[in-house]
């Protein structure tokens, strides 16, 4: 049985999926990421994380390696293949933000 169930962080939703086979949590890459920068633009977000993941696949950062794609659905209703990360991941997601901020305020 898969458990589909929205997390709060800072009062923003995060979409996440329970995974019986790896008896653990998926999170929403993209909502994490918005709630992380409390960005609402789903482009903005989207955008992101695609700087941050080619950028860590460039480093070979273990970033990347604890991502996989699920459907989960949208705004808009639907289901789409969306990026999910591990509780593991999340904490390495969290980092290479931080990282990629302070390396912008820095320059």
């Amino acid at each position: 049985m898969t458990k589909i169930s929205i997390r709060f962080y800072k009062d923003r939703k995060v979409r996440a999926l329970w995974d019986e086979e790896h008896n653990h949590w998926w999170f929403s890459v993209l909502d994490i990421v918005g709630a992380i920068n409390q960005q609402d633009d789903h482009i903005k977000n989207r955008n992101y994380w695609k700087y941050l993941k080619t950028k860590s696949k460039k480093e070979n950062s273990e970033l990347v390696s604890h991502t996989t794609q699920l459907k989960l659905t949208a705004s808009d209703g639907k289901k789409h293949n969306t990026d999910v990360i591990s509780q593991n991941g999340v904490d390495k997601l969290a980092k290479a933000i931080w990282i990629s901020l302070t390396a912008f305020w820095m320059s």
